[in-house]
């Protein structure tokens, strides 16, 4: 039969790719004839005939795209098309059933071949990419001044939230600096060198600590709190001078007539108040109507009688309880730990009449401070202060080797006079509006202010012709090496190393990366890359339905990310297989985060390595944190659960839903209930939906026993739970099932979408298919180490897109 006359019943499983390649051919890509006769042709080729040329030919030209008019064996000339053919073959999309689908060897022959190929075109003809310039985003910059002058800062309160661009908030085309931006980082700039500096122009101001409202504070909050307490919170606070500050603690108060929780007119609380675990206070609240509640004051609003002048009271303290909770007194300048929680001989929630609920402290206000004076000595004085003026003339040169010092390291490379002269002029400024200190305050102010420091900047060699690749310098190197892995700004080791011109050296680069790895301030790229890569950071925006989740509160939540944080370092410093992160038969708990999952024997609020016996538990599969995100507010998602599953796990993620999708039907609570996955049959029963569904809710499926805020169950609302599927061919009964399915059907594509994952992270740019060849590179290394962390994130460094870069072509946009 001719081709014209076949119809294509696989198109829907294609369409989705064809549809990406269509922009390819629109753009004027030419696809070359097939080899001239006499040629052999690659096996390659043969598939292409056999199972696409069929729909996908010159005549029918379906979505775009005639295979009958591809030269496999000349993919220099059209890179694109081929590297995302094989992306789609990787992944595991085929023909329907009921066409002639190529076998798995089969298949798998003809994508290596053609990486193969694409690999050598790769080498002859590299590309390494172009990283735009970058503005520091709010995590870096907080980290920076941490490493700069040893000094916390409160990020959120100074800098806006940054955008995302491909899955992280690194991403330099989104970090564009604007005038309105650049306010805000200069307004930044002149309170960091106050507060760096210790001077006099830091006024009293008020800073509140909250914590979220209904937070469980029965047991001890966390490890910055002492033992044998109980609520509470910790912050570090930043004194900025020696002085007088004022404390104010505030206790948690119901939803009705601001009535403090916790029978607070029966029952007396110890609060301690610490600063860095030294004891400063013990203040005592309530209990001043000890055996004289005769009924609840705190329902529905109802006010005593008038005659009731005991109750009348009892409601006045109630409400007034803890305005006397507050003590002032004088306080070092630095960052310090500050902690106020009740001590545990508070009395247990049963005692006298009223509510059933211990009290709660709501924040914890700092003033100040009052009479302050410039401190002595602080972290951040002793990082700036390197020198001493003994006399007037020797304030000038002092200040310069100051302000040097300072701007090689915010400047990340050596600086030179042209650098110096301006931050000079304006501490000369600073210097003849007050002191010596002033005018080196001022100074800071300006380097902060800086271009140089706010972005990381990469320059093309002079006179080099567009399209040329060159290694970026060893100082640029650092830069992305530091920014990398911690976040942050090179520290004087690697800065040295790169101003003497060694991480050119393989050996060298390697040693700084496996040191940089093990020390402590990595764990900033762990816990930010974790967060945004499975989106767990999101958790802090997910509030499950209180009616359905009486017990999911923010120490909660906190807890299901830390579990998960902890999980994934244990996992890099450990250099385990990136493999195990499906398979890991442990985990970190609490005892709030091991009753949530009902484990038992795990007591106290510190995390501690525990072993994970259930199989459907091991696993990022079976983190909380995971099935959190992947639910709505009161019922799982098999459509989020789903899709989390092909976007972060498999590097397939879905075409966005069209529009006006209905909602699903909910069970009315009369006839027999309906399970969600009997719903979802009738959500897909629309062939709209159908097409991305069948797969996407099939890998939801298999986790559903786990509920909204990732407890384990066996039926939903009544019905039981069904979580078998098949999945490739396989069927899969279980979440410990589908695990295994995914190692051993899937692990080309988790090592391929992680390694990506990881290479986006790290370049802070968009992964095309010009990087194919160095991601199979870097996945190829890695496997000869069991795919071990390290493997992939020296792979990563040693890469020519990590390493290089091309210059740009004229008529391109040019760079902020």
């Amino acid at each position: 039969m001719a081709p014209s006359m076949i119809s294509c019943p696989h198109q829907e499983v294609f369409m989705p790719l064809l549809r990406a390649l269509g922009a390819v051919l629109a753009a004027g890509v030419v696809l070359q004839p097939a080899a001239a006769a006499g040629q052999a042709d690659l096996p390659s080729r043969a598939l292409l005939d056999r199972y696409c040329v069929t729909c996908h030919n010159e005549r029918l030209k379906t979505a775009g795209v005639m295979f009958d008019q591809v030269d496999i064996s000349r993919v220099a000339e059209h890179r694109e098309l081929p590297e995302k053919v094989c992306r789609t073959r990787r992944r595991g999309q085929r023909p329907p059933y009921g066409r002639p689908r190529p076998g798995r060897p089969e298949a798998t022959a003809f994508v290596t071949a053609l990486e193969a190929e694409l690999d050598k075109v790769g080498a002859a003809a590299p590309n390494p990419g172009r990283v735009a310039s970058h503005r520091l985003n709010r995590t870096q910059y907080v980290n920076a001044v941490r490493d700069l002058l040893d000094l916390e800062i409160d990020g959120e309160a100074l800098l806006p939230s940054d955008m995302a661009g491909f899955g992280f908030d690194n991403n330099a085309d989104v970090l564009a600096m604007t005038p309105a931006l650049m306010d805000r980082y200069i307004t930044a700039a002149t309170k960091v060198s106050r507060l760096a500096v210790g001077t006099l122009e830091n006024r009293p101001a008020i800073q509140t600590y909250r914590l979220p409202t209904a937070t469980r504070q029965d047991a001890r909050m966390g490890e910055d709190l002492p033992f044998a307490t109980h609520g509470g919170l910790a912050a570090r606070h930043t004194f900025p001078l020696d002085g007088d500050y004022l404390f104010k603690i505030r206790l948690e108060r119901g939803d009705v007539g601001g009535t403090i929780r916790g029978n607070i007119a029966e029952r007396v609380y110890h609060i301690e108040l610490r600063i860095d675990h030294a004891l400063m206070e013990r203040l005592t609240v309530g209990g001043e109507f000890e055996g004289q509640v005769k009924y609840t004051l705190t329902g529905g609003g109802i006010a005593p009688p008038d005659d009731d002048l005991v109750h009348q009271r009892i409601a006045l303290y109630n409400q007034t309880a803890d305005q006397d909770l507050e003590v002032r007194f004088p306080v070092k300048a630095g960052t310090r730990l500050v902690s106020a929680a009740f001590t545990n001989v508070a009395p247990s929630a049963s005692q006298g009449v009223g509510d059933n609920m211990v009290a709660g402290i709501a924040s914890l206000e700092i003033h100040g401070p009052y009479g302050g004076k410039v401190p002595a000595a602080t972290s951040s004085r002793e990082r700036i202060f390197v020198c001493r003026p003994s006399d007037p003339q020797d304030e000038e040169p002092c200040a310069r080797t100051i302000v040097s010092t300072l701007a090689r390291r915010a400047y990340r490379r050596p600086v030179t006079d042209a650098d110096l002269g301006p931050l000079m002029e304006i501490y000369a400024i600073g210097r003849a509006a007050g002191d010596f200190e002033t005018g080196v305050a001022r100074a800071l102010e300006a380097l902060l202010s800086m271009p140089a420091f706010l972005m990381r900047a990469e320059a093309d060699p002079a006179d080099a012709p567009a399209g040329t690749i060159y290694r970026i310098s060893d100082l640029e190197l650092a830069s992305r090496l530091a920014a990398f892995l911690w976040k942050s700004i090179p520290d004087e080791e690697l800065l040295d190393a790169a101003t003497r011109g060694e991480l050119r050296d393989p050996a060298v680069l390697a040693r700084q990366t496996r040191r940089m790895l093990a020390d402590r301030r990595a764990v900033r790229w762990m816990n930010d890359f974790l967060g945004q890569w499975l989106q767990t950071r999101n958790l802090e925006t997910i509030l499950p339905d209180p009616l359905r989740f009486p017990g999911y509160d923010s120490t909660l939540r906190e807890g299901l990310i830390r579990e998960t944080e902890l999980f994934f370092e244990s996992q890099v410093r450990e250099d385990r297989s990136v493999l195990d992160l499906l398979r890991a038969d442990y985990t970190y708990l609490n005892a709030r985060l091991a009753e949530h999952y009902g484990i038992a024997d795990v007591y106290g609020s510190h995390f501690r390595r525990v072993p994970v016996t259930e199989p459907a538990r091991q696993g990022l599969l079976g983190h909380g944190s995971v099935l959190t995100v992947t639910s709505y507010a009161d019922r799982t998602s098999v459509v989020l659960r789903g899709k989390w599953v092909l976007e972060t796990l498999l590097g397939a993620p879905p075409p966005p839903p069209p529009a006006n999708v209905p909602p699903l039907p909910e069970n009315d609570g009369q006839s027999e209930p309906a399970s969600l996955r009997e719903r979802m049959e009738q959500h897909r029963s629309n062939p709209v939906c159908a097409s991305c569904h069948a797969t996407m809710d099939q890998l939801g499926f298999a986790l559903e026993n786990f509920d909204a805020i990732g407890r384990w169950r066996v039926e939903d609302e009544g019905a039981p739970i069904d979580s078998a599927i098949s999945w490739r061919e396989t069927d899969i009964d279980s979440p410990a099932a589908f695990r295994e399915a995914l190692l051993r059907q899937a692990e080309d594509e988790l090592v391929h979408t992680i390694t990506e994952k990881l290479l986006t992270y790290a370049l802070g740019r968009g992964v095309d298919y010009l990087d194919a060849p160095a991601v199979r590179q870097i996945v190829r290394d890695a496997a000869r180490d069991d795919y071990r962390w390290s493997s992939l994130v020296l792979g990563i460094v040693e890469s020519a897109p990590f390493q290089q870069r091309i210059v740009r072509e004229s008529g391109q946009q040019a760079e902020q």
